[in-house]
């Protein structure tokens, strides 16, 4: 467990270089469009606009789900996983990428994968805030259920950060750890509620609550569409989520210590 304490330690002691490097990083990434970090909401939003297209407008011809419109089910359910899947995928080839940046400076490499990270997570945020006020004008007001968000939004980054700190160290060991982690993306987006609802206590459902995706996009969608406590409705799926994600942190962190003197010699 002493790795687990030591990566802990890094990232406090260097909490406020993790939110500037955040920032520097969200910055660069769109410096040489003209719309800047406007992309940031208009890529998301291209990517929901093909997918409501074919799958609410062609498959479910716009049908509503439980009285809310497709396209706000829609909305709210994958801009949970744009965040998920970019930071996972950006974090997991993060050390094998920065590493030569920073392998001279007194930096921990545990960091790296967090400030990458936390920059997806400032667009999450404002993609978020763009979609509850885009649920406004159709009467879907906000309500004290939205503070469920301050519960979901860190549970999806420590899951994200847990998972990103685990991949970018085999990342690093393994060079086909960022084509595997594509593939079981993909897998887990299909596998998750946001594009179809499966049979409720089906089977299916029952197998698709497996993956954490499905209890974070039921959750955001309770805490802006619906007005239920879906965390204390669904306890024993939150301690589960939980647990998946403590036990991603402290593989990844045990893995992450061992191997990162070697690191260089991998890269």
């Amino acid at each position: 467990m002493n790795a687990v304490f030591t990566v802990i330690k890094e990232h406090v002691k260097n909490f406020y270089l993790i939110q500037r490097l955040a920032m520097f990083q969200l910055k660069i990434s769109n410096h040489d469009n003209y719309l800047g970090l406007a992309w940031e909401i208009i890529n998301p939003m291209l990517q929901i606009f093909v997918y409501w297209f074919a799958f609410g407008f062609g498959i479910r011809q716009n049908a509503p789900i439980d009285g809310v419109p497709f396209i706000l089910y829609l909305l709210v359910g994958i801009s949970m996983w744009f965040f998920v899947n970019q930071g996972v995928l950006e974090g997991t080839k993060s050390i094998s990428t920065k590493f030569n940046q920073v392998a001279k400076m007194n930096f921990p490499l545990s960091a790296i994968p967090a400030y990458i990270l936390t920059s997806k997570f400032y667009s999450h945020l404002i993609l978020v805030l763009a979609i509850v006020l885009i649920c406004i004008p159709t009467g879907i007001l906000p309500s004290i259920y939205i503070l469920q968000l301050f519960i979901y939004m860190p549970l999806v980054y420590a899951f994200a950060f847990s998972v990103s700190m685990f991949t970018s160290t085999l990342g690093v060991l393994i060079r086909d750890t960022q084509m595997a982690m594509q593939a079981i993306l993909r897998m887990l987006f299909y596998m998750s509620p946001i594009l179809w609802i499966p049979e409720k206590g089906s089977i299916i459902e029952l197998i698709m609550k497996l993956n954490p995706v499905f209890f974070f996009a039921e959750g955001y969608r309770a805490a802006i569409l619906y007005d239920n406590w879906y965390i204390i409705d669904h306890w024993q799926l939150a301690l589960y989520n939980i647990c998946v994600t403590v036990l991603f942190f402290v593989v990844g962190s045990i893995l992450h210590v061992k191997f990162r003197q070697r690191f260089a010699d991998f890269i």
